[in-house]
């Protein structure tokens, strides 16, 4: 097991290596920026789905919905950065939240993210395994598996370390950066140049029959899809070189721009190009098709490039969740586990929970990305709302000229708060699950936190230790079978550690001769100990033993001794030998751990062959 830990993961890291494994922000931007980047893939897709359910005519529509999510980008990025220059310690929403709204605000923030980057991965391994189904049609019934393989490879991958996850990515994101960044220009090329004439199902300007207001309000909120991501950097602070904050500030402008590009000019050669969705075959694939002339190497590139980016793009919430785990975790809301870093330096506990979770929902919503974007959407824009909020309240505090400095928050909160309520009132039957998740989730931190208090109620030292209790001796209770080394070891160490030694044998049979056997051999080599037979008289070895067990401490502690449980065990020499044996140890020592009163003790011998 170990040889195939350090084949999977690596070797360990030292601790002292932490500071190398920081990222450049050429790096960073391959780590942090995936999912951002990818929503493109799907983002002007969500918008034209929902616009084509009234007519295809209605698609023009989406360019000035284009515009207003332009809008929220930018607001949302230069209050991000504000983000990460007033936190540079990292937390995002979540700290923002609970220092400026109150503790429920940040858990309501952290437990939307939590759900929302397993959201993240789900929806991007789906949208990933989809782009490969569009060029290879043949692999629609074996969707869902392809995605849970996608999903355990990045897991690896993260947990090998930040700058090997890091390393991996770079090919594909700037892969997908270059070939979007080739379709957009020769699309435009085309335009500008006459070869590809206005093909749109409908000019800027037309009315069309049935159009609403809440229609178009559902459009920009699946569009807002495409921010999904944006506040994975100002999670990530901690990850980047030093000057940290400066880094990350400069990584997220560059993103932003990128994907600013790229969703107006998705947009608009959709636009142009009067694509229509198909069944089975997604928008952007069909725009490689008309702008690359047909299904030729480049639009297979393209192809590849965005199953590459959208299954990689689920490293975004591998980065992320486990950062927020772990400060969720530093304030006692989920368990220490969470602050553990492993052999490469990661939290891996976080990078291990989030891919069981995603699989989950990939299972549950059979891997269909369409499905699973509304509750993408309402899980990341609430911390949106309440982290621009907070921004306001922070620079509020600030005092001098806080609100010309609150401005892009003001905008990032109204808008955010706005798709909130859109979603709530025209997609509450997709979102609905959330609305029951939360509530359990906030109730499970809480539950946590509550047993954390009372723990260190329990074991701090007040200013004045009272006096110890003092023991006046220890009664030891050996557990023991047959005569063997390892029983026999266990006595001797037993009457050195014991005042008053018992040895308790449990029989499964009514065989009297049998018994007054083994008592004889025992007595032989240890004529000072009590041996005690117990039988069961329905073959169960634990019920006997932790009823012995009660009835001893009880009469130990009437004379004021301790009571010590020794159990001898047998160590194998090979550790996949120990399947061969029960585990009637490990058993009992789940089952007395829970006896107050009882100090519990192990025996090991130890096999050479």
């Amino acid at each position: 097991m170990d040889y195939l830990k350090r084949l999977l993961v690596g070797k360990p890291l030292k601790s002292g290596d932490n500071d190398e494994q920081k990222l450049s922000r050429f790096a960073a931007l391959a780590l942090l920026s995936s999912d951002a980047l990818s929503s493109i893939a799907y983002g002007t897709e969500q918008i034209v789905l929902v616009l084509v359910t009234l007519s295809a005519a209605a698609i023009w529509y989406s360019l000035p919905i284009a515009a207003f999510v332009i809008i929220l980008l930018i607001s949302l990025t230069l209050s991000y950065r504000q983000i990460i220059h007033a936190y540079p310690h990292g937390g995002g929403a979540y700290v923002v939240s609970s220092e400026n709204l109150g503790k429920n605000a940040g858990l309501i923030s952290g437990g939307s993210l939590l759900v929302d980057y397993m959201l993240t991965v789900a929806v991007s391994v789906s949208a990933g395994s989809e782009a490969i189904i569009s060029a290879i049609p043949s692999l629609y019934a074996h969707r869902v598996a392809i995605s849970i393989v996608i999903v355990l490879l990045i897991m690896l991958i993260n947990l090998r370390g930040l700058r090997e996850s890091a390393s991996f990515l770079m090919f594909p994101v700037y892969a997908f950066i270059a070939v979007i960044t080739l379709l957009i220009l020769v699309g435009l090329f085309k335009i500008f140049t006459g070869q590809e004439p206005l093909n749109a199902t409908a000019i800027p300007g037309t009315v069309i029959p049935g159009i609403s207001v809440a229609l178009i309000l559902r459009a920009f909120s699946s569009g807002s899809s495409s921010l999904t991501g944006v506040e994975a950097i100002s999670n990530a602070v901690p990850f980047f070189k030093k000057p940290r904050a400066k880094n990350a500030a400069g990584t997220l402008a560059m993103m932003a721009a990128i994907l600013g590009f790229f969703f107006v000019g998705i947009t608009f050669l959709n636009y142009w190009y009067g694509i229509v969705p198909e069944t089975e075959v997604t928008v952007l694939a069909q725009i490689g098709e008309a702008v690359f002339g047909g299904k030729n190497i480049l639009f297979y590139l393209l192809q590849f490039a965005t199953a590459l980016i959208l299954a990689v793009a689920a490293n975004t919430g591998f980065s992320a969740f486990p950062v927020l785990s772990y400060n969720l975790s530093k304030d006692k809301f989920l368990p220490h586990m969470y602050q553990d870093r492993g052999d490469r330096l990661g939290y891996s506990n976080g990078i291990i929970t989030l891919a069981a979770g995603s699989i989950v929902l990939l299972v549950i919503f059979q891997g269909a990305t369409e499905r699973l974007i509304p509750l993408y959407s309402i899980g990341v824009f609430i911390p949106f709302a309440l982290s621009q909020t907070g921004m306001v309240i922070h620079w509020r505090k600030q005092g001098e000229k806080w609100l010309k400095k609150s401005i892009a928050n003001l905008v990032g909160a109204f808008i955010s708060y706005s798709i909130i309520v859109i979603l709530f009132v025209y997609r509450l039957n997709d979102i609905w699950p959330f609305f029951i998740i939360m509530p359990i989730l906030i109730f499970i931190f809480y539950k946590i936190h509550d047993h954390y208090k009372k723990v260190a109620e329990q074991l701090r030292l007040e200013k004045e230790v009272g006096q110890l209790h003092d023991f006046e001796g220890n009664t030891v209770i050996v557990l023991v079978g047959n005569v063997t080394r390892a029983n026999i070891g266990a006595l001797n160490y037993a009457r050195s550690i014991g005042d008053y030694v018992v040895a308790m044998h449990v029989s499964l049979n009514e065989d009297v001769e049998k018994e007054k056997e083994i008592e004889a051999e025992f007595k032989s080599h240890f004529p000072d100990v009590r041996f005690s037979v117990v039988h069961s008289s329905y073959r169960s070895i634990e019920n006997p033993i932790i009823r012995y067990v009660d009835f001893v401490s009880k009469r130990a502690a009437q004379r004021n001794f301790t009571t010590t449980v020794l159990i001898p065990q047998f160590v194998p020499n090979k550790r996949w030998q120990n399947i061969l044996h029960n585990q009637t140890s490990l058993r009992l020592r789940l089952r007395l751990a829970w006896r107050e009163n009882i100090i519990l003790s192990t025996y090991s011998y130890h096999l050479k062959k």
